[in-house]
């Protein structure tokens, strides 16, 4: 396989313009956003640790941020010992998450905090000099505060599909964080911003509440330092953190940094909330101008056709495998090693840019 092939390039007016003109450094990358997906995120893993050994500890000042698996990949890079805590991370992932046929919500939320625990290493969360940290989460408001029924999800779910602003009277965006001063200090959207610093009272707990899926986990509850209530999974407000990137430019540009927001992705779109992903109107961000300095990177639709089950890992490979777990293993692996082939093209093409790869986003 051409090493090229391997990957998709998208990219905002103005990430395509900083590279056809000065190329890319790690000094340029101003932040790294981390979708949540579910499995779809192990594909990432290897460029994850790539990017820690070539380009981030030689970067002075990045934000890293983070929803569901993404906010786990992004602690986990946050770290002083990035390579043992994403190492960690991908065998709980894998090897530990082995349910009945099935799983009762508070099965899979136990799983799911064998997972926080193994990017915190039952440690309390440090976080790297120059790195900011921010863990997206969801707390339930208005109907959703008081019940998690599939009936008061079902009418959450009818208010999206009729506006996302609708979705606010549900869902509140509460984000916690860790490190340098983050970007995100305002509010910028109906959802509001409550902002709640991570400490060893509430670490674990964020990380928890960040990949708590809706209907299949048990909601966490009264986070320390937070306001009260329910909190699921950060996706469900920002799946693909389509968020006020031109606040962070901005500030970069006086202090006379690069501004690129580096953005390792599996998909080539950028959905707002995970309850869009099934509308197609909401399915594509063209010309956000939030997405100006945006770099997108994918694997590519003919390293996909090379995976196992020719596709990347997803939570269908769950029923799909079902009591199989070591062949669901041997998938994921295989996936993971398989992109492997992605990482080193991004490093590569990184390395010495060419614009004309980049195709706008």
């Amino acid at each position: 396989m051409d090493r090229r092939s391997a990957f998709a390039l998208r990219g905002g007016p103005a990430a395509i313009a900083h590279i056809e003109r000065h190329g890319l450094s790690p000094q340029d990358i101003a932040c790294i956003p981390a979708a949540a997906g579910g499995p779809k995120g192990l594909a990432l893993l290897p460029l994850d640790r790539l990017l820690h050994i070539e380009w981030l500890k030689h970067a002075d000042r990045i934000e890293l941020v983070g929803a569901s698996i993404g906010a786990w990949r992004m602690a986990a890079l946050a770290q002083p010992e990035p390579l043992a805590a994403l190492e960690r991370l991908q065998h709980v992932y894998v090897h530990e998450q082995r349910y009945p046929a099935k799983p009762t919500p508070l099965e899979v939320s136990r799983a799911c905090g064998r997972l926080a625990a193994a990017v915190l290493d039952d440690r309390d969360l440090a976080v790297r000099k120059g790195a900011a940290l921010t863990i997206v989460t969801a707390r339930a408001r208005g109907p959703l505060a008081h019940t998690e029924s599939r009936l008061a999800f079902g009418r959450a779910m009818l208010s999206n599909s009729l506006s996302r602003r609708r979705l606010a009277a549900f869902l509140e965006r509460v984000v916690f964080q860790a490190g340098d001063p983050s970007f995100l200090t305002e509010p910028f959207d109906e959802f509001g911003l409550v902002r709640v610093p991570i400490d060893a009272g509430n670490q674990h707990e964020a990380l928890l509440a960040s990949g708590t899926i809706p209907l299949v986990c048990a909601p966490v509850r009264d986070i320390g330092g937070a306001p009260h209530g329910r909190y699921w999974d950060g996706a469900l407000v920002d799946y693909h953190l389509l968020l006020p990137y031109p606040r962070l430019v901005a500030a970069r540009t006086a202090a006379g940094r690069g501004s690129i927001v580096l953005y390792p992705h599996f998909d080539s779109r950028v959905t707002p909330g995970w309850l869009d992903k099934h509308l197609p109107w909401r399915r594509t961000s063209r010309r956000h101008p939030w997405l100006d300095n945006v770099l997108l990177i994918a694997p590519s639709s003919s390293l996909i056709e090379r995976l196992p089950n020719r596709k990347l890992p997803d939570r269908r490979d769950f029923y799909r495998y079902g009591a199989d777990h070591a062949g669901r293993e041997r998938a994921w692996n295989g996936a993971i090693g398989e992109c492997g082939r992605f990482a080193d093209a991004v490093l590569g093409w990184m390395a010495r840019p060419d614009p004309t790869l980049i195709r706008p986003i």
